[in-house]
């Protein structure tokens, strides 16, 4: 019996080339996502704490959220201390969000939008915020407030809903609660809304700010040795 060994060796090669793309393929399975998020907002925000916290926020983006942890005894006064998920922004901007809770971890926790010069605990800054519930805190009768200090070092002062006028339209009622800053020039104006197409203008406010900020979303448990978290949905930012 004559072997053909020249038929012998290509078959010999092509068994060993199938048993190779074979265990090729089997090592390297095809995964297929069918998650995507509504919003592709959460890519390229950065996040961190500032100033001094007891204990370390964080936050974390998904399925169209934002949810921020946060420790922190106040951003008010000459110094800060939150945590703060945000972007760095050149000129001007309109960024919008619903929120959908914010735990009562104290009576002045405080969550929502913030423009700053830099990430210093003294920095200047615009805060526009909402707290957890509507009562009565200090000069506000409202769940939403204005907050900004003009220079590095600084007191912190604030615009607060006028009881004369706001009635109960500047109201917090999670999760029909969108808040909205927005920023032309060096005018800097706030908006709350409860379906995020009705915007109600809370502020009109100007000041000379750097043409570059750090934009986005802060937070402060108001209490140094209690955490708060924030939930925020459909975040979105024009420039």
């Amino acid at each position: 019996m004559r072997i053909n060994y020249r038929l012998l060796c290509i078959t010999t090669i092509f068994s060993a080339f199938v048993c190779f793309s074979l265990n090729s393929f089997a090592q390297k399975p095809v995964i297929k996502n069918n998650h995507k998020e509504k919003y592709e907002t959460f890519s390229g925000f950065k996040s961190m704490d500032v100033g001094s916290v007891n204990k370390a926020g964080s936050a974390t983006g998904n399925n169209g959220t934002i949810e921020i942890t946060a420790s922190g005894a106040d951003i008010w006064g000459a110094k800060d201390a939150f945590h703060f998920c945000y972007k760095t922004i050149k000129g001007d901007f309109d960024i919008s969000a619903q929120v959908s809770s914010v735990t009562e971890t104290n009576l002045y926790t405080k969550a929502g939008f913030m423009a700053r010069a830099d990430l210093d605990e003294n920095s200047q800054h615009l805060f526009y915020l909402v707290f957890p519930t509507t009562v009565a805190r200090h000069n506000n009768n409202g769940g939403c407030e204005f907050q900004y200090r003009l220079e590095k070092g600084g007191q912190m002062k604030a615009i607060y809903p006028d009881p004369a006028t706001a009635g109960h339209q500047f109201d917090v009622a999670f999760p029909n609660t969108w808040i909205r800053l927005k920023r032309q020039g060096d005018v800097f104006e706030s908006f709350m809304s409860s379906d995020g197409r009705d915007w109600k203008l809370y502020s009109s406010f100007t000041v000379k700010l750097p043409a570059e900020l750090m934009v986005g979303l802060a937070l402060t448990s108001h209490d140094k040795n209690g955490v708060a978290t924030a939930k925020f949905a459909s975040v979105k930012i024009k420039k």
